[in-house]
This record gives C-alpha cells, sequence and structure tokens, in this order.
C-alpha cells in the first residue's frame, strides 16, 4: 500500500506504470536485478503518515499481503470498506483499486505490507495468471475472499515471520537470501490460505472462465481483445467493463500478463533468442518484446533473464 510515482518508499519499490481513463493512477513492480522480487514495508499512521501513497486511490500489477498489528481504521478495495483491526489480513490481487484516504484521515494503526510477483516463489514462477484464482498458495487472492484474521495466539508468529523477512531483504546478496526470502514468504502465503474459506465458498464467474479459457488458448498468437470478444459473441467495450468489474483488469491486460508469464518462462528455462521467444509468445518481434518488457518490469528481457542466472 506504499508507493511512489518515482519509485516508492523504503522497501517497496514501485513506479507509475499507466493511468486509467478514469484517472487511477496504476504502479508496476520495479524489479532490481539480482534481488528477489518481494518488498516489505512496516507503516505507522501516527508517523506523519510515512510510507503511505501521495495517490490515495490507486491500483497495482503486483500481489500485495498486508498484515495489521494493532490499531483502528479503515480504508477501502474496489469500494468496499476493510476495516484495520489487529490481527486483519488482507489479500489485494494486482489491478483492484486501493483508496487510502481514510487511512490518511482517520485510522490509527501499525500495519505490514508485502509486496512480490509471482517469480518470488518457486512453487508459482510458471504458474498462469489465469490460473492464480485455483493455486493454493493463493488461495486468499482468489475471488470473494481476500481477507481474514489471525487468531490472537498467532499473531506474535506472524510478527516475527514478517521481521524476519525484512531483516533478509535488508541484505539480499549474502549467502542464502534468497532461499530464506522465498521460503518465508511461502510460509505466509500457506498462513493466509489456511484463514480462507474453502475453495467451494467462492464459485468461480461463468464469464471469466470463458474469457480465461480462450486467452488460454490463443495468447500465443497475435490475438486482440476483439478476436477475445468476437469468439465469445460480445462487444470488446462491454467485454472489457464486465471482465474488469469482476476481476480488477480489463482484457488486454489478463492477455499481457499471460504472455509475459510465459516470456519469463522461457527466458529463465531456454537460451531461445528473443525473435523465437516474441513469436511464439503472440508479439510481433523481439524490438516490441523489448519495449513491452521493458514498460511492463522495468528492465530489458537480457537484463531480467541475466539477473535470474545470477540466482542460486
Amino acid at each position: 500500500m506504499a508507493h511512489s510515482s518515482v519509485g516508492g518508499p523504503p522497501g517497496l519499490p514501485s513506479r507509475l506504470r499507466t493511468v486509467r481513463p478514469d484517472g487511477t493512477p496504476v504502479y508496476r513492480y520495479e524489479q532490481r536485478s539480482g534481488v528477489p522480487p518481494v518488498s516489505v514495508a512496516c507503516f505507522d499512521t501516527d508517523a506523519a503518515h510515512a510510507g503511505l501513497p501521495p495517490d490515495r486511490r490507486h491500483a497495482h500489477d503486483f500481489l500485495v499481503l498486508v498484515y495489521v498489528e494493532e490499531g483502528a481504521g479503515s480504508f477501502a478495495v474496489e469500494g468496499a470498506e476493510r476495516p484495520l483491526r489487529p490481527g486483519q489480513v488482507y489479500a489485494v490481487p494486482p489491478g483492484q483499486v486501493i483508496d487510502v484516504t481514510a487511512v490518511f484521515e482517520q485510522s490509527r494503526c501499525r500495519a505490514w505490507s508485502v509486496a512480490f510477483t509471482p517469480d518470488a516463489v518457486p512453487a508459482l514462477a510458471a504458474v498462469s495468471p489465469l490460473a492464480w484464482a485455483q493455486h493454493p498458495l493463493l488461495a486468499m487472492f482468489a475471488p470473494g475472499v481476500g481477507h481474514g484474521l489471525v487468531a490472537e495466539p498467532d499473531r506474535a508468529r506472524w510478527s516475527a515471520w514478517l521481521t524476519e523477512l525484512a531483516e533478509e531483504l535488508a541484505d539480499p546478496h549474502r549467502l542464502g537470501a534468497g532461499e530464506a526470502v522465498a521460503g518465508l514468504l511461502t510460509r505466509l502465503l500457506v498462513a493466509a490460505a489456511r484463514l480462507a474459506p474453502p475453495p467451494s465458498s467462492a464459485a468461480p464467474d461463468p464469464l471469466v472462465e470463458r474469457v480465461f479459457t480462450e486467452i488460454e488458448a490463443t495468447f500465443r498468437e497475435p490475438v486482440s481483445v476483439g478476436d477475445v470478444a468476437r469468439a465469445l459473441g460480445y462487444t470488446p467495450g462491454h467485454l472489457t467493463t464486465a471482465v474488469r468489474e469482476r476481476t480488477g483488469r480489463p482484457v488486454l491486460e489478463w492477455i499481457t500478463e499471460r504472455r509475459m508469464t510465459e516470456v519469463r518462462r522461457m527466458l529463465r528455462e531456454t537460451d531461445l533468442p528473443l525473435g523465437v521467444v516474441a513469436a511464439r509468445t503472440g508479439l510481433r518481434d523481439a524490438t516490441y518484446l523489448v519495449r513491452r518488457f521493458r514498460d511492463r518490469y522495468g528492465v530489458t528481457p537480457q537484463q531480467w533473464r541475466r539477473s535470474q542466472r545470477a540466482r542460486p
């Protein structure tokens, strides 16, 4: 929840990626070479709201997990008010709009915010974003879930995990830091998933399922939003609006996210040249791939590939 249009405050590096038609800024995760894509910030609203974003209504293109240690207040996700109470955990998927106006004006709390991309956890690195809602580690990020309450006897353990994670990230280049970060983040995700209701309590949306099935079948081709809409019998505008309302992201972002997940997998696991990677992920050519990748992650595909090879 703590970000800046010019790089973000210490702990959560992010940069303005785009601004939606309604004026909502969307921040992307700013990857640092050789560092796991995980960032932790502990903020206390009594400390002059340190670390809170200048844009009170904003969205991310990465995942955010929030844990409240103490205090009271509220913020909003997609227009729904969320209380800030001791032990509350919130999972904010990419694309959902967060409004922290109430945090500025009336909240008094101490909380942790963990921002990460799926590449931070080996079990998630190659998982399609279209399947995030079904992955056990991301159960709290599934539609209709988004929050849980840590039992009082377990709260000290959560604080300890987050403190240790912050310590590991303070020196991410030391021996074993990458493995420790991945292990601690996995532990937090498992603990959060156990707070979520059973999967059957959040039935999948039929329209979203159809859209995701079509994207999965066609993303390797130069498919557009119009192509997906026509295949399902909708106009592009109607489908974009409906999917954004139900998932927090428009159809084009889901197509791009799916392509970029496959691009990252190919960069990480193969030595294929960029032209081949582009051709196999529905992108026009290597030049276009480089431009889209840099816009999305802040580094070139070659730099990202080298950083992945440098990690243990």
